[in-house]
């Protein structure tokens, strides 16, 4: 009888073993399952269901509407300043004569250009 208590022995071996396996690879295929679903979906004020990441991109594409529209406002604004500011440039060298240019036509100069590259810049748009 030694030989089939051995025999008992192995096939509750195997049975066991087989149970381990089996809870073993159902573990991970359930772990699985959990890492490749996607995003979970939400709700928008209207009960369409939308993906997070759809929401995410809306929400950038909208700040950067945003900025442009900001930045077209500057660009308005700076444009009718270097406008107003060359005007006066052009009154100040026609008062003056040829051997006389006061130190506030060149500040004027000066500024005129300071504005002017500023809106150079602006007008390439963020980097």
């Amino acid at each position: 009888m030694p030989v089939l208590e051995g025999t008992v022995r192995i096939r509750q071996m195997g049975w066991i073993s087989s149970i381990c396996l089996l809870l073993l690879f159902s573990g991970s295929a359930v772990g699985q399952g959990r890492t490749n679903s996607g995003p979970p979906l939400r709700t928008d004020p209207l009960g369409v269901p939308t993906n997070a990441d759809e929401n995410d991109r809306r929400l950038q594409h909208d700040m950067a509407k945003k900025v442009n529209l900001e930045r077209q406002a500057q660009l308005r604004n700076d444009t009718d300043k270097l406008l107003k500011l060359s005007q006066e440039l052009k009154d100040y060298v026609d008062k003056s004569n040829e051997n006389m240019l006061s130190v506030s036509v060149l500040k004027k100069a000066e500024e005129i250009e300071k504005l002017a590259r500023s809106v150079k810049d602006k007008m390439k748009g963020p980097n």
